[in-house]
């Protein structure tokens, strides 16, 4: 009868979700899913969603979100990568879908769903089983999607020092589902007997933001680093109230993360996450505190439980302390690869130099770093054309190819200016013999 789940005034217990996903992995079985199917999701936040999230995985499919601000082409192809042939779905989302395929309705079908049993069905999987699939952005100009198995959830969530589990914490799911960071929110929370919030659905400025810290007495919380700057910057008491802070997916400013440190009550943490989607949100983590001091560059920290980071040069050799590097990371948070990419995954997942078991690999990420001496990692930046915009990676490749399909484009290429809090994309074009290009016309194409 614990509360799992608070949306508003309204709540729903575990029991209460544990029968509703039941009821619908039992709907999903009868229109066919199997173990290893991949079933689209595509709900705004709301306790469907999460209940959608946890019927796909007990009918042993694997789901497969999809932003409903994407453009609906941008849909379109990422069900048809992912040979998705079922979307749950809510009615709002219908002119974004294509018009193939089954779509259950989660807003409409109540009745339907409430005549399915409210017992668990009998569907084995284990941890390589695939969970879910995630699309990042393509150099190509066509996304990629990373496919995550249950192991990458446990390994993050499960037997993890780098914060705080438990049925105490009071966690706020506000990051896009089809965003990583949502796995640490949800499955950290539920996986825990924990009471996750779901913020609305709708986009908060950082006054509601604060309003729902304060109200929910949220203790667990994720932010991108460009949303903590802000936070720490207009709504800094609602932020120093939260007892565990997770930020990342970019620097963090390091005049900003000294002033909420010394905001800090006692046993309050910040902590710095770094790691790509391909290992399952968090590679490597560092606990800031209030007597913390930071008088450089805030470092990306060490592995987490069960994972592992080298910085290698070009021929997977270890460099020195001091010397920077690319960093390969590993571990049982490692995804399969990429679906239908097996070119782009041996690419990537490369063979581990330093296996201890046959068949180990690890992730290449493209990213620049250094060791300390204390054996925490400084970033560097990258070492390819990937950038991260609001916490989000953006290959420029794909952006580049977006325009160069514009009409009368000849060439364009783009590049990232600003600083970490107010990064920006900006593209230069020229146009082909005879044709003349406007940018508010590429603008609207990009969107």
């Amino acid at each position: 009868d614990a509360v799992a789940l608070v949306q508003g005034e309204a709540t729903l217990t575990y029991a209460q979700l544990d029968a509703r996903a039941n009821q619908l992995a039992h709907h999903l079985r009868a229109l066919g899913i199997t173990p290893g199917a991949r079933v689209g999701l595509a709900i705004e936040r709301s306790f469907e969603l999460v209940v959608a999230l946890l019927a796909i995985l007990k009918a042993g499919a694997a789901f497969v979100p999809v932003d409903r601000n994407a453009p609906v082409e941008r849909i379109a192809m990422l069900l048809e990568d992912a040979d998705v042939e079922v979307v749950l779905t809510h009615q709002p989302f219908a002119s974004l879908l294509p018009t193939t395929g089954t779509r259950v309705w989660l807003d409409a079908q109540q009745d339907v769903l409430g005549s399915f049993p409210t017992h668990a069905p009998d569907v084995h999987v284990d941890g390589e089983s695939l969970a879910y699939v995630m699309f990042t952005s393509g150099s190509t100009g066509r996304p990629k999607g990373v496919c995550v198995p249950h192991r990458g959830i446990t390994r993050l969530v499960l037997g993890s020092t780098f914060m705080r589990f438990g049925p105490d914490e009071v966690w706020l799911q506000f990051a896009p589902v089809a965003f990583d960071a949502s796995t640490l929110e949800i499955w950290g929370a539920l996986l825990h007997g924990a009471k996750l919030v779901l913020a609305p659905p709708h986009a908060l400025t950082l006054e509601d933001l604060a309003a729902q810290l304060r109200h929910h007495r949220v203790t667990s919380l994720w932010l991108t680093a460009a949303l903590f700057e802000q936070m720490a910057l207009h709504q800094a008491e609602a932020l120093a109230g939260v007892r565990q802070v997770l930020a990342g997916g970019d620097v963090l400013p390091a005049g900003r993360v000294r002033e909420h440190l010394a905001r800090l009550p006692e046993g309050a943490v910040l902590i710095n996450g770094y790691g790509p989607t391909e290992n399952t949100t968090f590679s490597t983590t560092l606990s800031l505190h209030r007597n913390t001091v930071v008088d450089g560059p805030v470092s990306i920290g060490r592995p987490i439980s069960n994972a592992t980071a080298y910085v290698l040069d070009a021929h997977l050799r270890p460099v020195p302390v001091g010397v920077a590097g690319e960093v390969y990371v590993g571990g049982s948070g490692l995804a399969w690869g990429y679906l239908h990419r097996p070119d782009l995954t041996a690419e990537r997942f490369v063979p581990h130099p330093f296996a201890t078991m046959p068949g180990e690999r690890l992730y290449r990420t493209g990213d620049k770093a250094r060791f300390r001496e204390d054996g925490t990692l400084d970033f560097l930046g990258r070492v390819d054309f990937q950038v991260k915009v609001r916490g989000f990676r953006i290959e420029l490749g794909e952006v580049e190819a977006a325009l160069r399909a514009a009409s009368g484009v000849n060439e364009a290429v783009v590049i990232a200016k600003g600083a970490d809090g107010d990064k920006r994309l900006i593209g230069y074009v020229t146009a082909r013999p005879g044709h003349t290009v406007d940018a508010d016309g590429l603008k609207a194409g990009l969107k």
